[in-house]
């Protein structure tokens, strides 16, 4: 059976009764629903043994949340023909420091990178504590891959001045690409300009670049990495869908609501002006028709495996850096909270092996994505990792040993100076918070914040986290959950930290 061949939006496969940790037709979180079944109700047929060799497209987004994804119709075919990650959180609801713990597989306290710009952040950090040697792209190219890089990298990174990172093969990088437009990128060392044309259009720059290096990779293993600067603000959606929608962001119990015991950074905030829904509303609409153009590439993606005969070995992976709060809390649009908005993000997976229209609610973070990387080619992970391969839960396999727990670790303005010319730095629009570390577990998520207050939502009773009941936790809950943050923090390796996140009493 071809991975990609379309199935009609209504249909899903069950899983076996081998899968632990999953389900079907099911949602947790905020991850949408599936229904149905497909007639045989079974398994995508393996094409072999997965790994040692499988090709691997990685489709990293920017800022997208999980209420976008149904309007993304291949997006919405993956989730039918592979798996879901409903429980799949990143380290850091922000640029750099999660696609540092991408690429890396390690933390945050790790890899040293805290912030988008200044002396904690960014790409100047990213290469000054040595991350760049230690990425999955090195792993794999080390095993023979024809690595490719396209898209965003990380902030400050200066496609006229800086060169490709090492285990890439192929780089194709941006500096600003936010606009869409006007954007230089170094294409191999060869710096290249755009201009304003609807051919310039650096979604679809990046999907034609992506799919000329798939037909010429497709001899032998590669990975490429299409990091879409979409939809993050300014939302440019592709000329050719510009007011191609007309939706609202969505008022979930969340939307324009003050929470209870909310910590300081959050209290006083007074309920959303007229004008200022008017503007989510609109900036939500145009994230909408910026993804339009994501969700093409993504089709272009399947259709080039297809022809080429690569369906049956790659894995297609679909990602988002950090999620956004578009009104929920009384926040205007933005990220870096420990809200499910900004760190919940999807995690879908189509690939040899994975059964079709699973959702799986096991614990995940992206200091995953790495060390799966390098199971799927079959080669050793790098040895600084904190994370553990996915690929035992993508093969269906019956995982009774998972973490209970993922570490979230935010540095906020009291602890890293707001800089202006950081696209993600928006005082004037709504409240950052302060500077926290977070354990979000199945069914609750705990902040400690460097000032001493603490956060405590219990996502049994309260899904959308609007009443803080960390007053009335239990001496002894609050001591497990700040031991767990404790060690986890000062875990530095995939077996120490591995073992930080079971909970353990």
């Amino acid at each position: 059976m071809n991975h990609f061949h379309w199935i009609g939006l209504l249909l899903v496969a069950s899983c076996t009764s081998s899968c632990s940790g999953v389900s079907t037709g099911e949602t947790t979180g905020t991850a949408p629903a599936d229904a149905g079944s497909l007639p045989d109700g079974g398994p995508v047929p393996d094409a072999g043994p997965p790994g040692a060799g499988a090709n691997i497209v990685f489709v990293l987004t920017d800022d997208l949340a999980w209420n976008l994804v149904q309007y993304m119709p291949h997006v919405l075919q993956m989730q039918q023909q592979g798996m879901t990650f409903s429980h799949y959180y990143v380290t850091d609801s922000l640029c750099c420091p999660s696609r540092s713990s991408i690429l890396t597989g390690r933390f945050p306290h790790d890899t040293k990178v805290f912030t988008n710009t200044g002396a904690l952040g960014g790409y100047a950090q990213f290469e000054k504590v040595g991350n760049a040697t230690e990425t999955f792209s090195v792993a794999l190219s080390g095993a023979g891959y024809a690595t490719a890089m396209m898209g965003k990298y990380l902030n400050g990174y200066d496609p006229k001045k800086n060169e490709a990172d090492p285990g890439w093969s192929e780089w194709d990088v941006a500096g600003n690409g936010y606009p869409e437009l006007n954007y230089v990128l170094n294409q191999n060392g060869s710096v290249v300009s755009y201009g304003s044309a609807p051919s310039d259009y650096l979604t679809d720059v990046l999907s034609g670049r992506a799919v000329s290096f798939v037909e010429g990779a497709a001899s032998g293993p590669f990975l490429v990495e299409v990091a879409t600067f979409a939809p993050h603000a300014p939302y440019t959606p592709a000329p050719r869908d510009v007011d191609t929608f007309d939706v609202a962001v969505p008022r979930t119990p969340a939307f324009d609501t003050a929470n209870t015991s909310p910590p300081q950074w959050l209290a006083g905030h007074a309920a959303l002006t007229a004008p200022q829904i008017h503007l989510l509303d609109t900036s939500f609409n145009l994230r909408v028709e910026a993804v339009q153009a994501v969700d093409r590439l993504i089709a272009n993606i399947i259709s080039t495996l297809t022809a080429a005969g690569l369906d049956q070995s790659t894995y297609l992976v679909f990602s988002s850096d950090n999620g956004y709060h578009m009104g929920e809390h009384r926040l205007l649009a933005g990220k870096m909270t420990a809200f499910d908005t900004d760190i919940n993000v999807p995690l879908i997976v189509v690939g040899p092996g994975v059964p079709q229209g699973v959702t799986v609610d096991a614990i995940a973070e992206n200091i995953d994505l790495c060390p799966t990387f390098a199971a799927i080619a079959g080669v050793p992970a790098p040895a600084t990792t904190d994370g553990r391969s996915l690929l035992p839960l993508l093969s269906g396999e019956a995982v009774t040993d998972w973490r209970q727990a993922a570490l979230i670790e935010h540095r906020g303005p009291d602890l890293a100076p707001l800089d202006p010319t950081d696209p993600d730095n928006e005082p004037a629009i709504g409240a950052l918070p302060n500077s926290y570390e977070a354990v979000r577990t199945a069914d609750a998520v705990y902040v400690e914040y460097q000032d001493g207050e603490t956060e405590y939502y219990d996502l049994m009773s309260d899904p959308d986290e609007l009443t803080n009941t960390a007053d009335t936790l239990g001496s002894a809950q609050a001591q497990l959950f700040h031991r767990t943050i404790a060690a986890i923090r000062n875990c530095h390796d995939a077996a120490s930290c591995w073992a930080a996140q079971k909970l353990a009493h």
